[in-house]
């Protein structure tokens, strides 16, 4: 193992849950305001996870008062307290770029039934 794989090994984060586009997660992230700080929870279905190792980034979108948002958000950046996993999605694509142009059911995902 070389140097620069090390280094990305020791800046990862060991509490990340296993989840995947489709799924509804939950992501606390630290906001500076003035100058305090507070943790800000940000919900919504992962559209896209893409990278590796340290560089691993997941894009999360939510509907906000009929306004589609998403955030991208750095998995094991110190910005990023933690994420928890809401629902299992089940979808067929491993990014889901077709979810930006569909509204209100349409862009419903169907929820994966947990297994007996």
């Amino acid at each position: 193992m070389n140097v620069i794989d090390l280094l990305n090994k020791e800046q990862q984060k060991d509490a990340v849950p296993d989840f995947r586009a489709g799924d509804t997660v939950k992501v606390y992230s630290k906001v500076l305001e003035g100058g305090k700080e507070r943790i800000q929870m940000f919900e919504g279905v992962v559209t896209v996870r893409k990278g590796g190792s340290a560089n691993e980034s997941v894009t999360v979108r939510r509907v906000a008062h009929g306004v589609g948002v998403e955030k991208t958000f750095l998995i094991h950046s110190p910005r990023v307290e933690r994420i928890e996993l809401s629902k299992r999605g089940s979808v067929r694509r491993s990014r889901l770029y077709y979810l930006t142009e569909k509204i209100g059911k349409a862009a419903r995902i169907k929820e994966k039934k947990a297994a007996r």
